[in-house]
């Protein structure tokens, strides 16, 4: 049965996607530590990070870079956060944000209802920045 993040990457539910590409996709969380708090998740269901290969390992990490790059730029964040924890969707998604304080690396503290003219907003703002950084042809729209 396919994870939600795979109906994500299928157009078979809507997501908030910010970069698509033939290894994977990033699209954001309806969840949030802040507006900007973006999951990159493989196109391959492989539940659990360690069994990636090596070399979709090292692309998804690429990309969580540029897209935490689009972050700095887009929301000037005190720092970029990065998590893997992967217990609530059966599917590898790294987690970036753009972090206030390190208060913030807890899914306890989430926004369970944020604002969708805030995240479409956000959403917009990182797709601006990472055109802005050269990425244009990864940026979904």
């Amino acid at each position: 049965m396919s994870t939600i993040f795979t109906k994500i990457i299928n157009r078979e539910i809507p997501g908030r996607l910010i970069w698509e590409d033939e290894h994977c996709l990033a699209f954001f969380t309806i969840e949030p530590f802040q507006y900007g708090h973006t999951l990159v998740v493989p196109r391959l269901e492989i539940d659990h990070w360690v069994d990636l290969p090596e070399q979709l390992s090292a692309h998804l990490f690429a990309v969580a870079h540029k897209v935490s790059r689009g972050l700095v730029k887009a929301f000037d964040p005190a720092r970029v956060g990065m998590m893997i924890a992967g217990f609530d969707v059966p599917h590898t998604h790294l987690h970036v944000w753009p972090a206030l304080d390190q208060s913030e690396f807890t899914f306890e503290q989430a926004n369970r209802n944020p604002d969708p003219a805030l995240m479409d907003e956000a959403a917009e703002k990182l797709r601006a920045a990472l055109t802005d950084l050269g990425y244009g042809e990864f940026v979904t729209s």
